[in-house]
């Protein structure tokens, strides 16, 4: 299922500001040279890829797709994979436990049918965890589903990770890349006003 804002309609919007969706506070941050990976969908990977790489100790979000087993698949054909990020982070400087938290915070885990504007199975939340992940990802949903502030349950399934594939160049960083298209569409689909309805202001 193809966004509500399609690419070709972006690709028509002007696009020569300055993007005001860049990492902040990360300059002065000095990473140990240790990585880890942890891979989460939730929605349009843009978004996910951007939200994350605003925190320090997330060293990189790159675009792609998982959970499913069609190889190599693409933005026009890729099955029943969804859009996920795969965030590569220090984990000297940043827990998966404080990944899965500021996860919850920046979807909507009630939506079982997609996220926001997007609807369809490409882009429904889910958390992909490794064997030595899947346990604190599973605590992490027990405990929001416990303290969130909002009645509807938590629909986002933690599931055993799979092959993750790089997106296209063209989707990697597009929130840089573009970013009056980038926020037209963010704007437009209204994710950051229903995170707000969801959690406050995070």
């Amino acid at each position: 299922m193809k966004k509500l804002f399609p690419i070709m309609f972006l690709l028509a919007a002007c696009s020569s500001a300055q993007s005001t969706d860049a990492p902040q506070n990360k300059a002065a941050v000095v990473y140990s040279g240790q990585t880890d990976t942890a891979i989460f969908a939730g929605g349009c990977f843009w978004c996910v890829e951007s939200d994350f790489e605003k925190l320090p100790g997330v060293i990189e979000a790159v675009s792609g797709y998982s959970g499913a087993d069609m190889p190599n698949p693409t933005y026009r054909n890729h099955g029943m994979h969804l859009e996920v990020a795969k965030i590569i982070f220090d984990p000297t400087l940043i827990t998966y436990d404080d990944l899965l938290d500021y996860y919850w915070r920046h979807v909507d885990p009630t939506d079982p049918d997609g996220q926001f504007c997007d609807r369809g199975n490409a882009y429904k939340t889910a958390i992909y965890a490794r064997p030595d992940q899947i346990e604190a990802a599973k605590a992490s949903k027990a405990e929001i589903s416990k303290t969130k502030p909002f009645d509807a349950p938590i629909v986002t399934p933690v599931l055993p990770a799979k092959t993750f594939w790089d997106a296209e160049d063209y989707h990697q960083d597009y929130y840089k890349k573009n970013p009056r298209k980038y926020k037209y569409y963010r704007n437009g689909c209204r994710r950051d006003a229903r995170i707000r309805e969801l959690w406050g202001d995070k």
